[in-house]
């Protein structure tokens, strides 16, 4: 897979790094020369432009990618690149990263993102994750408004506890994607059982949530 990333700083280089490690092709894209540390990350492609510009996208032959990471540290310039990359070059998956959390509203599909990326959202997610039993936190949110990735750890006295996940009649517009247990990460099959602590991840529509939290803690 052929990703662009847009943002050369800290971040985009650090998702570079993973994204080689796992066989991908990456070119990391940024105007400043100081952001150009191709030692960093020497089996990456690097390119000095601005990602803003369309004369830079064709230089970047963004139409061969199909990913592009909208990651620098300035929200305008990633909402640009994401319409841009969406728009203009019919890239099949944008990610854009949201630095401030009052501009996440705009990070959606009008703007070309398929994926938005709060960094204080999603710190603030864990913490909840980490602390809370029986309630519902989302995680992640997938083309903005449609779908979220959110988490709940069964409690004790859940009544769902000991029931086979195929027994289970789920709220409309949701998946159960994964069970964590004791360290380990099981894809839920009809005939696994839900066990109290178990860490449940959803995909469900926001619609839902409300709806599937009761099932999961319903008295």
């Amino acid at each position: 897979m052929r990703v662009a990333i847009a943002g050369a700083g800290a971040v985009g280089r650090s998702i570079a790094q993973e994204l080689l490690e796992n066989g991908h092709e990456v070119l990391l894209i940024d105007k400043n020369p100081r952001a150009i540390k191709v030692e960093m990350v020497p089996r990456a492609e690097w390119l000095l432009a601005d990602a803003c510009e369309i004369a830079a996208l064709d230089d970047a032959a963004l139409e061969r990618c199909q990913v592009v990471v909208a990651s620098s540290g300035d929200d305008k310039v990633n909402l640009v690149v994401s319409l841009l990359a969406k728009t203009e070059y019919g890239v099949p998956r944008v990610v854009a990263r949201i630095n401030h959390p009052k501009n996440e509203w705009l990070f959606n599909e009008s703007w070309g993102v398929d994926v938005a990326v709060s960094t204080p959202r999603l710190l603030s997610a864990l913490v909840e994750e980490a602390v809370s039993v029986g309630d519902l936190v989302r995680l992640m949110t997938f083309r903005q408004g449609e779908a979220n990735l959110v988490e709940l750890t069964l409690p004790e006295d859940a009544p769902l506890g000991g029931e086979r996940v195929g027994s289970v009649t789920w709220p409309r517009d949701t998946a159960l994607v994964a069970i964590l247990r004791e360290g380990r990460v099981l894809v839920p099959s009809a005939d696994d059982t839900l066990e109290p602590g178990d860490e449940l991840m959803f995909v469900a529509s926001q619609d839902v949530e409300d709806e599937l939290a009761e099932l999961l803690n319903a008295r």
